[in-house]
């Protein structure tokens, strides 16, 4: 399975990742994943807006969670560039970042089984393994939107560090419209953030020689 195979590299290059920046890592994430499911039903009960699409800025945000988005702003990075060989290389970490987040949040969609906010209820509900074993419709956890936005993101911030905290901000931004469609809790989008910083991590080790610093 693609799943299978992107998740695969994925650990196979966390070993070329600083072990200390991993372990932070993996400490603010569990940090920031107790916090979350602690925010969840709140969220859920406060935070909505079922016409959010309805809205140019809505639109606007969830559109960075769409691969195609990122496409396009591949080939301009690799096409404006004055450098044609480093455009490439800068094209390339963003679209295979934003490509391996999609695929990323698939793959962990079929192994957390979790489903998606109901409207009317809340509570944490989970799909058995007998169920649609390699179906993610109806999965929520993590937000393949989320995912995505933050992918490009986290590959855009060591691209273009002096900006990292717009293209963090604009990620954000997709997140909460996930949120505010009752598509996702919040915890669904700090998981995609997460898992979107160390997959970029791993990628941006091996397509950037040398590491580009945070």
């Amino acid at each position: 399975m693609p799943e299978t195979r992107v998740l695969a590299v994925a650990a196979s290059g966390v070993t070329t990742v600083n072990a200390r920046r991993v372990g932070g890592w993996l400490v603010v994430t569990v940090v920031a994943l107790v916090a979350a499911h602690a925010v969840d039903e709140a969220a859920w009960r406060l935070l909505r807006d079922p016409r959010v699409y309805e809205r140019d800025w809505g639109r606007l945000l969830r559109i960075l969670g769409f691969l195609p988005t990122w496409a396009l702003v591949a080939v301009a990075l690799w096409r404006g560039a004055e450098d044609r060989t480093s455009g490439a290389r800068r094209a390339r970490l963003l679209l295979v970042s934003a490509t391996a987040g999609g695929v990323a949040a698939e793959g962990l969609k079929l192994l957390v089984r979790r489903l998606r906010p109901d409207v009317e209820q809340f509570g944490y509900a989970f799909r058995a393994f007998s169920e649609e074993l390699w179906s993610t419709r109806g999965l929520g956890f993590p937000s393949s939107h989320a995912f995505v936005a933050f992918a490009a993101a986290w590959a855009l911030a060591r691209l273009f560090p002096e900006l990292r905290w717009l293209w963090v901000a604009l990620a954000v931004g997709c997140g909460l419209t996930r949120v505010l469609a009752v598509g996702h809790y919040v915890s669904d989008v700090v998981a995609a953030a997460a898992f979107a910083w160390l997959l970029v991590a791993v990628l941006a080790s091996r397509l950037l020689p040398p590491p580009v610093d945070q």
